[in-house]
This record gives structure tokens, sequence and C-alpha cells, in this order.
């Protein structure tokens, strides 16, 4: 019997090796330096940076000042309707007319508006010289010209509108003469027509409520009002010379008391102006008295001003307040300093194991009692410097604080010492002359307590 042999073949099923994405690993990577980019961002310190410029602060204190000027107030001798003959804050001379009281009331300020007032070639090439000199001459930072070109063509008009009123009520008078009758001034001075009941009020009769300006009522005389006799019609500034008094703490009385000039600025028109000035006491009060003795006609109407009082104007380095440190620093002789033998660098001899070695020392500040500052974190302890000539020994361990700031500039911090001239609530300004300091446009840690000598910082 044949058998035969069945061919049986076994199929086994092996799994493939899958090759790596690449893809998977780049998104892989690319999320762990995100997660660690986001760790080290939220938990390191955020230093940031200043550029330290040239700058000014002027220190100044506002307070209200009540003035006080040589006024004589005028009394109408009749009943009638008054008609001035110049407009207000304008110069008169004694023995000129100032103003008529007639039975009726005159045209002169309606043909007086109907016709413009005409300027004199003198007057033209006056104002065209004035104009042209600020055009050439304008600062944005010196706004304070725009005001005086203003009040010089404001009285240039003024002049000529007094000129063609006086022509007008002139003539009038000269027609009318019953009916209208002219008064001439006193004296010289600056005509005002504000009468507020404080003309006659002096320094002596000085009180907390004369400063009060929410009770304070000034009346205007109006040109062509009916009058009596008796009434007030206008007053004459007699004087070049005008107080402006201040209320003023203890504090601020002490702190001004040896003050005998000072630099003001007055709000209304920004205008700079240096007054004399003192510190009086009335009634256990104090008060600061200021004497000023030019530009009284641009404040002939004004009771109360706002001054500014200049106190400090420094000019240096702008730095912020946050950024200033105190760091101790070991303080030796300058007597110890020596040069090398080549003699091209400065340093110190140090003992070392009984012997001098000469080693440089980055020097912080000289001194001129001859104290030289050296940085703690460049020695060890129990550091000895050798005199160059005796040999003596010295201990590095007395130490003394400087104020100063950490410089950037290198990518890592160093100490620079500041010495301030001025400072306001936000910033000092420190000279740029010193050595060892800052210089313009130098790179400054903003927060100084942040960081600690010798960090390497990232701008």
């Amino acid at each position: 019997m044949i058998f035969r042999r069945k061919n049986s073949v076994n199929i086994s099923e092996y799994k493939t090796k899958q090759g790596m994405n690449i893809g998977i690993l780049i998104f892989i990577l690319i999320l762990l330096y995100l997660i660690v980019t986001i760790v080290t961002y939220a938990t390191s310190k955020r230093i940031s940076t200043y550029e330290v410029r040239r700058g000014s602060i002027v220190k100044d204190n506002s307070f209200t000042g009540l003035i006080l000027r040589q006024e004589k107030t005028v009394y109408a001798e009749a009943d009638g309707y008054i008609s001035y003959f110049r407009n207000e804050n304008s110069k008169v001379k004694a023995g000129s007319n100032v103003y008529a009281v007639s039975t009726e009331i005159q045209n002169t300020e309606t043909a007086a508006d109907t016709q413009s007032p005409s300027l004199s070639e003198d007057m033209q090439k006056n104002l065209n010289l004035k104009t042209q000199n600020f055009n050439e001459n304008f600062d944005p930072q010196k706004f304070s010209a725009v005001y005086t070109l203003k009040n010089d063509v404001t009285e240039a008009l003024r002049d000529a509108s007094n000129q063609s009123k006086m022509v007008q009520l002139e003539s009038l008078a000269a027609l009318n003469s019953s009916n209208i009758h002219v008064y001439q001034s006193a004296n010289d001075g600056i005509l005002v027509r504000n009468i507020d009941g404080y003309e006659d009020l002096t320094e002596a009769s000085l009180k907390p409520s004369d400063f009060d300006r929410t009770s304070y009522n000034s009346v205007r005389l109006e040109d062509q009002g009916r009058i009596q006799a008796g009434d007030a019609v206008y007053k004459l500034v007699t004087s070049e010379e005008w107080y402006a008094y201040i209320e003023l703490d203890e504090n601020q009385a002490k702190e001004l008391s040896e003050t005998t000039s000072i630099k003001t600025r007055i709000d209304k028109d920004n205008e700079a102006l240096w007054a004399d000035f003192s510190v009086l006491q009335l009634d256990g009060r104090y008060y600061g008295k200021l004497l000023f003795d030019n530009s009284m006609i641009r404040y002939a109407k004004d009771r109360f001003l706002n001054i500014e009082l200049i106190l400090e104007q420094e000019s240096g380095l702008k730095i912020p307040k946050s950024a200033l440190i105190e760091k101790e620093f070991y303080v030796v002789p300058a007597e110890y300093m020596t040069s090398s033998e080549s003699g091209t660098s400065q340093g110190f001899l140090f003992k070392e194991e009984g012997e001098k070695v000469f080693r440089t020392a980055e020097i912080y500040q000289i001194t001129e009692e001859g104290e030289v500052y050296l940085n703690p974190g460049d020695f060890t302890q129990n550091t000895f410097l050798a005199h160059p000539e005796s040999g003596e020994s010295f201990p590095l361990k007395e130490k003394k604080s400087l104020r100063g700031v950490y410089s950037i500039n290198k990518g890592y911090t160093v100490f620079r010492q500041v010495a301030i001239l001025c400072e306001n609530e936000d910033y000092y300004i420190v000279d740029e002359g010193m050595n060892y300091s800052l210089s313009n446009y130098d790179h400054i840690v903003l927060d100084g307590s942040m960081v600690e000598g010798s960090e390497v910082v990232f701008q």
C-alpha cells in the first residue's frame, strides 16, 4: 500500500515594526520647550531697565496770592451819566481828562465801536518788529512769549482806541459845555474800573478771612452808567511796586525764613518773575510777603493770583527713585594704594602667607578725606593690606555705605555711586561729573533692590 506524504505549510503572522514618526517627535520637543520657557518666565525675576538721560527738576509750591498795591479810589462830584475818556488799564497823567459827567447818555461807545481804531505809522512799525521777533524766536517751551505779544498788541490797540474816544468825547464836551462836566486826574497812574472793598486793606490788618475767595466780590464800573455824587468812579494805581501775600504753615515759614529773593511763576499767563521775599508773623499766623517791582500793569485788575514759588531747580542726570540703593564698602586709607612694578596699574599690597602680593582692585570712590572705597565681594574674610613703605598691616574691616544704582551696560550689574542734587516725588537729579558714576544714556536697573552685584541681566 502506497502512502502519499502530504506537504503541509505553516504560515506564521509577524507584526511589522512601525517607523518613528518624526513629526510627533518635533511636536513633543517644541511642547517641552514651551513648557520650560513658560515655567522659567513665571518663576524668574522680571528686571526692568531704565535709560539715564539729562534732565531737570523744578520744585515748586502753589499758593493763592492776595495782591495789595498803592491804589487811590476817586469819587464822583456830581450826579449824572459817566463817560470815560480812557479804557481800563490805560496809563493816565496828572491833569489829563479821565471822565465826564453829563445829564444824558453820550454815544461815544457806539461811535467808537463802529470805527476801527487807526494805528500811527510808528505804532505799526513797532508791532511789526515785535511780531517778526516773536516768529523768529518762538520756543514752544516758553509759551509766556505768546502772552507778552498779546499784551503788546492789546496795549497798542487800546492806545489807539483811547485817542479816538478822547477826540469824540472832547468834541461833545465842547459843544455841550453846560451839560457835560469833565474831570481830570490828580496823579499819574494806571486806570482801573473795579471796586472790591480791599482798597484800604493794609499788611498790618491781614487775617485769614481776607484770603477766602468764595466771599470775594468785585464791582465793575461801567461806561455810560448812572452815578450819584460820592460814588466810586475809578481807581488809580500809583506805583509800579506791588505786593503778593501768601498763607504759610509753620514748617513752610521755617523753610523759607532765610529766603530773601525767590523766583515765581504766575499761573494766569505763565510769566516767570523774581520777587523780594520775607516771612511775616501776624496774630500767631505766618504769611509770605512777595515784593514785585515790574509787570504791575499786567495784573492791575487782579486781587488774587495763583502763584508758584520755584524753590529749587537743578539739572543733571535724571534717575527714578526706585533705582537707588545703599551698598556697604570697605574703607581703606589712600596711603595704602600703590602701583605695580611696571607702573601701569594701581592697586594694593595684600598679605598672603607672610608674603606681600600686589593685586589690582576696583575702586568705587576716593574722597577728599583720603578714603578709598572697595567692594567687600572682591575679598575674602580676614584680608590684610600692607603699607607700601612701612609694611604696616591694615585689616579690611571698617565699612561705610554709598548711595548708588546698578549699571547694566556690560550685561551684568555694576554698582555706580551717585550724588543727589535735587528730587521730587518720583525722580532724583544726580551729578553728571562725578568719577565712578553714571553718564548720559547709561542703562540701569529700574528697581535696584531686585538684583545683587555682578548679577547677569538680560535686557
